[in-house]
């Protein structure tokens, strides 16, 4: 991870930090010098997760069976429905998991930039899962700019000694010992994390440290199992996914990673799987796209230092420091640190007291800085697409055709965002769908209520025939406020329109 990230980190301000201490070791040059962090970048990302969550998470379910032609028979459309209902019970009742873990995932996509879901089947749990994996997580070749492009793609796990143990039994892994895990190495970055959440990433028990496994899907040549295309060798890497355990450099499992030829067997050429989704905020000139952090890192540091600044001003005016002249100063101390209501004894030597004590010339911060920073925050909101929009700037007689103009405006960026999300988690969806075609069981038997009696062939034409996509419109992403006061604005010019009648 480099700097920036580390910085990112720190500009969210979610670490309370004290008054700094002269000759501390996090450099504060003065005594009692301010700490404060503005709270820009971190209003962005709070705002962008809580809209797109409200857009992609809806209470009832993500889900929704999409239907162009509307020329369905009453019994397709009844099984379209039950897969709709279903599907949306799975992800909100029975994948517990699911919400709690997109919302994490749309915090950090807003921080970054670029996020990660993994969509796999679960041999634990029985059934699809769809997981967030952080970007720290998944190491990619540095030419790739895609994930369908990418040679090489690691991704790493954290996994209990226990959990290794379960897959072994479950021959999912080989059935070998394994050393001792090591100490995990921690980087800035991931301490920092850590710290920001109070917890230690050192464990002296040996017993409590988590294995670190690294699944590499990859192209290789394996001898014994060549390609073969019309019977005849080919030499060509195909797909495969291998499991490492990183400690003890053990292969836990080598498992190929595409799906199974259709035709005559060597007639086809093997292509791997899809297993991540990347959600994307603002694509970047590489693999990893800009967030929130890039767009408004610098600002938000402009804005910081400017607080900072009018802060300081306003403790040195109020407790300035002095000037003092020697021959006033055959004291015991030339601190004076006055309570309200008490004194302080002062030897002058025989001066008038404001002639042996001067204050510094020490200025509150003017009207000038305080616009200043009043115009960084309002450009920051305004690029960061968090800023209030101002549909009726005071009038109530304001068309409504002008309010939504407005806001449809400002909320451009916040739309083009949405609609990435919605292509990314459309795609989220066909891969669950795939899992479960694979294990079709999994997709009723866990289903508390079934709309209606699912089986096997039953589930295969529903799939099929029906298209899922996310219950978000992706060209409608307006935010909560934003909605409330469009509504607000109707409900009144139909108040006055019923007044004129």
């Amino acid at each position: 991870m480099c700097s920036s990230d580390l910085q990112g980190l720190k500009l969210l301000g979610l670490k309370i930090e004290i008054p700094g201490l002269q000759g501390a070791a996090d450099g504060a040059p003065v005594e009692g010098m301010s700490r404060v962090r503005h709270p820009l970048l971190l209003e962005a990302v709070l705002r962008f997760q809580a809209n797109a969550r409200s857009e992609m998470l809806p209470t009832d379910g993500p889900v929704k069976v999409r239907d162009d032609a509307d020329k369905d028979s009453p019994e397709q459309q009844q099984l379209a429905d039950a897969l709709e209902n279903d599907l949306n019970q799975y992800l909100t009742t029975t994948a517990k998991e699911y919400y709690p873990d997109t919302d994490r995932m749309l915090f950090m996509l807003g921080f970054g930039g670029t996020a990660f879901k993994k969509v796999y089947f679960c041999p634990l749990r029985g059934r699809p899962v769809s997981e967030t994996v952080d970007a720290d997580d998944l190491i990619v070749n540095n030419a790739a700019t895609t994930l369908a492009d990418a040679k090489r793609i690691t991704h790493r796990v954290f996994m209990r000694p226990s959990t290794v143990r379960r897959l072994q039994i479950l021959g999912v892994y080989r059935d070998i010992d394994l050393t001792t895990p090591n100490q995990y190495q921690a980087d800035e970055v991931q301490r920092q994390k850590a710290d920001q959440q109070g917890i230690s990433l050192e464990s002296m028990n040996p017993d409590d440290r988590d294995r670190e496994i690294y699944e590499i899907y990859c192209e290789l040549n394996i001898p014994g199992f060549e390609h073969k295309y019309k019977g005849k060798e080919t030499g060509l890497e195909i797909p495969y996914r291998v499991t490492i355990d990183v400690s003890s450099r053990e292969i836990l499992s080598i498992v190929r990673n595409y799906d199974e030829p259709t035709g005559e067997e060597g007639d086809e050429l093997p292509e791997a799987r899809i297993n991540f989704i990347k959600y994307t905020f603002v694509p970047g000139l590489g693999f990893y796209d800009i967030g929130l952090l890039h767009i408004l890192g610098n600002t938000t540091n402009a804005v910081t230092a400017a607080w900072r600044e009018m802060l300081d001003a306003g403790m040195y005016a109020n407790f300035p420091g002095f000037l003092m002249a020697d021959t006033g100063a055959r004291q015991n101390t030339n601190i004076f640190r006055v309570p309200p209501g008490g004194g302080a004894l002062v030897k002058t030597g025989g001066l008038p007291i404001n002639q042996a004590i001067m204050p510094l010339p020490y200025k509150e911060a003017g009207a000038g800085l305080m616009n200043l920073v009043t115009n960084i925050v309002e450009t920051g909101q305004r690029v960061g697409g968090t800023a209030e929009v101002a549909v009726g700037e005071g009038r109530q007689d304001a068309p409504v055709g002008t309010t939504i103009a407005l806001i449809d405006q400002a909320t451009k960026v916040l739309n083009s965002v949405h609609k990435r999300m919605h292509a990314s988690q459309a795609e989220e969806f066909q891969l669950l769908v795939r899992c479960f075609k694979e294990h079709p069981d999994s997709f009723w038997k866990r289903c508390r209520k079934p709309t209606i009696q699912w089986s096997e062939a039953i589930f295969y034409q529903a799939v099929n025939d029906c298209e899922l996509v996310p219950q978000a419109d992706p060209n409608t992403a307006r935010s909560e406020e934003h909605t409330s006061e469009l509504q607000s604005r109707l409900h009144l010019v139909c108040r006055l329109l019923l007044e004129k009648k």
